[in-house]
């Protein structure tokens, strides 16, 4: 199999998925996705995070069955499982706000880390499982403030429970691997994993608390001030589509050729597109029209990165996935998603109309 075979979405015509975390941000826009390719989808996971949400707004949970569940109750998962089928599982379930991981760790640790060891142990003892992708973060490497960007064979650690608890769903998921699907025996068990590691992720139909963008749109639409906590920390932002796209190639790579694609893959933008908090917050009030300023958020913070970039040079190579978006067009098409949505427009069409259109472009 050559790479430029990947990507090629009637791949997922009639494949039996199971999505974890499909009522979140990232989660209800793959499903949309999937459910236009013909894809037959089983989403897992509570309840939207958010209200209002990209799930229920865009009507993500159309033509696809849904199963409201914590990935923490393993006969319940067990049961999907058993239900469904899957032969690919997207794994996207996650507490996923760094602020809300200091605020209670426990579960942080709980839901992303015994979250995966389920969904690793339910594939496991479930029948019909090709190809399993784990999505933690570009939060999982010990960060060391380098200006360059982290590659996969770096050290990983994370400094805040968030992170930290991602770092160890990668080791679950390498250790799983190693035990129990090691690529030496393939031929014998047939499943191979994976796991993806994006970068800051924005997109319209995201109203969680405390994230930029949303703040941002939210403000703007209020004509207040801009709180920021972190003006000069330097992200590596990108649309939404771009690391799902991701995603779906590496899972289509791993049930085509398992062994080949089985391991740590980094899925972020080009390095000219890690651009401080304060350019984004900047740009995107330009966008929009306004004149809100911004100003610095008073008080103590706990601890964030100041400086995160990723180093995807390994899937450019090997799975020939390169970003299609650069990040002004990017915030042009948040802006255009939160605009229709507030003039009255439907969301679950400018989302479609925007996967349409990102799936006509080419790579950068």
């Amino acid at each position: 199999m050559s790479n430029d075979q990947l990507g090629d979405m009637t791949f997922w015509r009639g494949k039996r998925v199971l999505v974890t975390g499909h009522t979140g941000f990232k989660g209800s826009w793959l499903c949309i996705w999937l459910e236009s390719a013909g894809a037959n989808v089983l989403g897992y996971a509570l309840p939207p995070p958010t209200k209002p949400s990209h799930f229920e707004l865009a009507d993500a949970g159309r033509n696809i069955r849904t199963m409201i569940a914590d990935v923490r109750d393993f006969d319940r998962l067990m049961s999907a499982f058993a239900e469904h089928r899957p032969e690919v599982v997207l794994h996207l379930a996650a507490q996923s706000v760094v602020r809300a991981s200091y605020d209670d760790p426990r579960e942080t640790y709980d839901v992303n880390v015994m979250g995966t060891v389920n969904v690793l142990e339910a594939a496991r003892r479930s029948t019909g499982v090709r190809a399993i992708v784990n999505v933690t973060t570009d939060k999982v490497y010990e960060n060391k403030e380098w200006l360059w960007g982290y590659r996969e064979l770096d050290v990983l650690g994370g400094h805040d429970p968030y992170s930290n608890s991602k770092a160890c769903s990668e080791l679950v998921t390498s250790s799983f691997r190693d035990s129990f699907f090691p690529l030496d025996k393939f031929a014998e068990h047939g499943i191979a994993v994976a796991s993806a590691r994006a970068g800051n992720v924005i997109g319209g139909g995201d109203w969680t608390a405390n994230q930029l963008v949303p703040d941002v749109v939210q403000a703007c639409v209020r004509g207040e001030a801009v709180n920021i906590r972190n003006p000069r920390a330097t992200r590596p932002w990108q649309f939404v589509l771009e690391p799902l796209r991701g995603y779906l190639m590496l899972a289509e790579g791993l049930f085509r050729n398992g062994p080949r694609y089985s391991g740590a893959w980094n899925f972020g933008p080009a390095d000219e597109d890690a651009k401080p908090v304060q350019w984004v917050v900047e740009r995107l009030v330009q966008l929009w029209g306004n004149t809100v300023p911004w100003k610095g958020e008073p008080g103590q913070h706990p601890h964030e990165a100041g400086f995160l970039k990723l180093d995807s040079s390994k899937a450019h190579a090997s799975l020939v996935w390169r970003p299609r978006l650069r990040l002004d067009t990017a915030l042009e098409w948040v802006v255009e998603w939160y605009r229709h949505l507030n003039h009255g427009g439907n969301a679950r069409e400018k989302s479609a109309e925007q996967i349409r259109a990102y799936a006509q472009l080419s790579e950068l």
